[in-house]
This record gives structure tokens, sequence and C-alpha cells, in this order.
């Protein structure tokens, strides 16, 4: 991964007041990958008699994640947008625990973009959330 794509990801999430508010911080980028961290905040807990982090903000921070890993690809050339994302939620983030996500975008056409995506606290093992999407890409010429 070059450095100018790396600044580019990084540019990319400093670009959206989403990721900047919630706190998002790119932990690795290369080639179709990416992963983001977003810390545990008081400000975006869903439920207040546990502290569990919304429901929200981790779709927010896997749908940034897919958009970083598609921009990061080699085979797009330009932005992205998202065109549908699905998320499965299979539990909820343990609370004090940073929530990391992982992003991989595993085929690119002319014009879409397919990323797998995975949410997780400290507990690698046990996914929060996993996710499938599509998002606009644009196949170098």
């Amino acid at each position: 991964m070059s450095k100018d794509q790396t600044i580019n990801v990084d540019q990319f999430i400093d670009a959206l007041p989403h990721a900047r508010a919630l706190g998002m911080r790119l932990v690795r980028v290369d080639r179709g990958v990416a992963e983001i961290e977003m810390p545990y905040d008081t400000r975006f807990i869903g439920d207040p008699q546990t502290g569990v982090i919304a429901g929200g903000a981790v779709s927010a921070l896997m749908d940034t994640c897919g958009g970083a890993a598609v921009l990061s690809h080699p085979d797009n050339a330009g932005l992205t947008a998202t065109i549908d994302l699905r998320i499965d939620y299979m539990r909820s983030a343990t609370p004090g625990q940073t929530i990391r996500a992982r992003a991989e975008a595993y085929h690119v056409t002319r014009s879409v973009a397919f990323v797998r995506a995975t949410a997780t606290d400290d507990d690698d093992a046990n996914p929060v959330a996993t996710a499938t999407g599509a998002f606009t890409a644009e196949g170098r010429k």
C-alpha cells in the first residue's frame, strides 16, 4: 500500500463528520482491506441501564470501514459511496471496550465493489456484527 493511498483513506475518514464525531481512527489499510476502531464513549450509549453502545454507531463504523476498503483497492480509481449494506448483529459490544471493524473489498467491477466486514471488541472470536455490502466504484480504465 502506498503512502498516498493511506493518506487518501485518512482524508476520507477526516472528511466524514460522523466519523470524526464518533472518534474513528484508521488502524490499518492495505490493498482492499481496512481496519478502523471506535473507542467506547458514553455519548453513544444506546441503553443507559447496560452502558451498551447504540447499534447506529456500530453501523456507521462498519459502513465507513467498508468505504475505506473500497478506496484502498487497487482496482478502484476513484471515490465511493454505499449502495447497500446489510448488517447482522450477533451480540452487544461489551461496555467500556473499543469496537474494531475490519472490511475487505473482495470483488471490484467497473462500477460496483463488494465488501465483507466484521466488528469485534476485545473478544475477537465472538463478533459483535458482520456485514456485506455493495459500494460504488470507478474501475481502472
